[in-house]
């Protein structure tokens, strides 16, 4: 794999990128100026970035003239558009330990590591970090919300049949049918809007749920709702919990 220096204005954004950035940009910028440019960005023959769209933008931000990349000019178009996707979502998939993480935070005494999206545990002292995690706010419509509108049970309900037609014994099918409720996807911009008409026995059952996160003050009077960015991280503790 060749790495090659590009004028960072030779770089032309994807224009349909379906990732939003501008939130990380900074933290990026930040990791850049810190370490230096370690990643290169990678681009098509065309010079459209397929990866690094957010370390593009980081570059611009400290106003790099040039930015090492890779061109992946042994991939198809189509490839190009699979790879540019899976880049990004294979990522989310990953889950911090936090016990490791706070015992890697913990050797890291020079170097503020909030510039790079941890916060720093004032219960804890300078030296302890933890995630930071940006909730998403979702403006409440006029328009009515049903609950089927909520949630995406294709890839769940596929589960659920190949287990009942499974040979595996009850017992394990118990155990694997609450275990396809993780693929089971939330639509937090709908819940928003449901809740928002629900009763209150019905808002308050959503909130002990972990499926919204209320400013109680001004919620209502602002139109919104605050929305638990990692539902199903929360059901997987309260599974474990159970057990």
């Amino acid at each position: 794999m060749d790495i090659i220096e590009k004028r960072l204005d030779e770089l032309k954004p994807y224009k349909n990128n379906p990732r939003k950035n501008d939130q990380a940009v900074d933290a990026v910028a930040a990791s850049i100026k810190a370490f230096g440019f370690k990643v290169p960005i990678v681009i098509d023959r065309d010079g459209v970035i397929v990866c690094g769209h957010t370390r593009a933008k980081a570059a611009k931000k400290l106003k790099l003239e040039s930015v090492p990349c890779v061109v992946a000019d042994d991939l198809t178009e189509e490839e190009i558009k699979a790879f540019r996707l899976a880049d990004n979502r294979v990522s989310e998939q990953a889950r911090w330990d936090i016990d490791l993480l706070a015992e890697e935070l913990n050797g890291i005494f020079n170097i503020d590591m909030s510039d790079f999206g941890f916060e720093a545990d004032e219960n804890e002292g300078d030296t302890k970090y933890t995630p930071k995690v940006e909730i998403p706010d979702y403006t409440v419509t006029n328009n009515s919300v049903n609950l089927s509108d909520c949630i995406n049970k294709a890839k769940y309900n596929v589960l659920i049949e190949e287990i009942m037609q499974s040979k595996v014994s009850q017992e394990e099918k118990d155990f694997l049918i609450l275990a396809a409720a993780r693929h089971i996807l939330f639509n937090y911009k709908n819940i928003a809007g449901y809740y928002a008409g629900a009763s209150k026995e019905m808002q308050e059952l959503m909130e002990r749920s972990a499926l919204v996160i209320i400013d109680y003050e001004n919620a209502i009077q602002n139109g919104y709702v605050r929305l638990k960015g990692d539902i199903m991280g929360a059901l997987e503790d309260a599974l474990q919990e159970e057990i």
